[in-house]
C-alpha cells in the first residue's frame, strides 16, 4: 500500500500498558491519513522524501525546519515555540503576562501541570500538562514513570524542576534508550530522595500518588548500536521495521529515524 503526505509526530495510545502507534500524514495542514504502525512491525517498509517541507504552523513551503517542523518565522513568533516551552519557569501567564500569545498560553500554560520522574535509560525529571500523561512519557521512550508534584500552572512546575535539576538530569540519553539500556534504580526511592532536597515552599504540591506507570513498546529486539537517519541526506530507504519507541522507528540494520524531527516533511510510504 502507498500513502503520501506531510509527516506529523507519532500518535500513541496506552492499552493495558502496551503502546499502540499510528503515523499521521497531512495534506500540508489538513489531516489526511492515520496509518496504524504496530501491524507493520516485522515487515519491510520504504520511505521516499518528496523534496518538499511545509511549515506545520503556516503551511508555507520551506527549505529547512526550526523546532519541530516550523519555519524560522514561526519558530520566532509562534507560541508553540515560546521560550517557556523548553524552560517552563519562564512562563508568566498566571500573572497576566503573555510571552507570545495570551489566549494560547491561557489554554496551555494556565492549566494544571505535573512534575514527574521517568525512566528512559536513567531516571530523569520532566514537566508537562496533566492532560499529556501518559503521552509525554511515551514520546520520551520511558519504560516507567511516577508523579512527583502536581501544580496549578506551568511556571510553578518549572521552578520545581529547576530545583531538581541540581540533583538529576532533565535529558534523555536517546541512544541508550533505543538500545534498551535501562537503569536498575527505583523510581520510588529516587522520588523520596528528591523530595527531601526541595525547599519547604514546594511541600504543598508534592504528589502522594506513588503509582508506577509501566510502558511496553512494540519491539522485536533492541539494536546493539543505533545510527540516525535524516531524510535530507538519505531521501529514500527500504528497510525491515523491528520496533517503535518514543518517536523513533527502529530498523533491522541498526538504523533509526526520529519522526518528530521530520515534522512537515512530505513523504511517500510503501508497505
Amino acid at each position: 500500500m502507498n500513502y503520501t503526505g506531510n509527516i506529523r509526530k507519532l500518535k500513541s495510545q496506552l492499552i493495558d500498558n502496551n503502546v499502540e502507534y499510528a503515523l499521521p500524514l497531512y495534506n500540508i495542514l489538513a489531516p489526511k491519513e492515520l496509518i496504524p504502525l504496530n501491524e507493520l512491525i516485522g515487515k519491510t517498509i520504504s520511505i521516499q522524501f518528496e523534496n518538499a517541507i511545509h511549515c506545520v504552523v503556516s503551511g508555507k513551503k520551506i527549505n529547512k525546519t526550526f523546532g519541530n517542523g516550523m519555519s524560522y518565522e514561526a519558530f520566532m513568533n509562534s507560541p508553540q515555540a515560546s521560550p517557556s516551552i523548553i524552560r517552563p519557569e519562564l512562563s508568566r501567564i498566571h500573572e497576566g503576562i503573555a510571552l507570545r500569545d495570551e489566549a494560547w498560553e491561557i489554554e496551555h500554560h494556565l492549566k494544571p501541570h505535573v512534575v514527574y520522574l521517568s525512566k528512559t535509560s536513567g531516571i530523569k525529571v520532566g514537566v508537562t500538562r496533566d492532560t499529556q500523561i501518559p503521552t509525554r512519557w511515551i514520546d520520551q521512550g520511558a519504560v516507567e514513570a511516577i508523579l512527583l508534584a502536581e501544580v496549578p500552572y506551568r511556571q510553578l512546575a518549572g521552578l520545581i524542576e529547576v530545583e531538581l535539576k541540581q540533583h538529576i538530569s532533565d535529558k534523555t540519553a536517546w541512544q541508550r534508550m533505543l538500545k534498551g539500556e535501562i537503569s536498575t534504580d527505583k523510581l520510588e526511592e529516587k522520588k523520596k530522595e528528591l523530595i527531601q532536597l526541595l525547599p519547604q515552599q514546594y511541600a504543598p504540591y508534592i504528589s502522594d500518588d506513588n503509582t508506577i506507570q509501566t510502558i511496553n513498546y512494540p519491539i522485536l529486539h533492541y539494536p546493539e548500536k543505533v545510527k540516525s537517519i535524516k531524510l535530507d541526506k538519505l531521501p529514500f530507504f527500504e528497510k525491515k521495521l523491528i520496533g517503535i519507541k518514543g518517536q523513533y522507528l527502529l530498523f533491522d540494520d541498526n538504523t533509526v529515524i526520529n519522526i518528530r524531527s521530520h515534522e512537515g516533511y512530505l513523504i511517500s510510504i510503501d508497505f
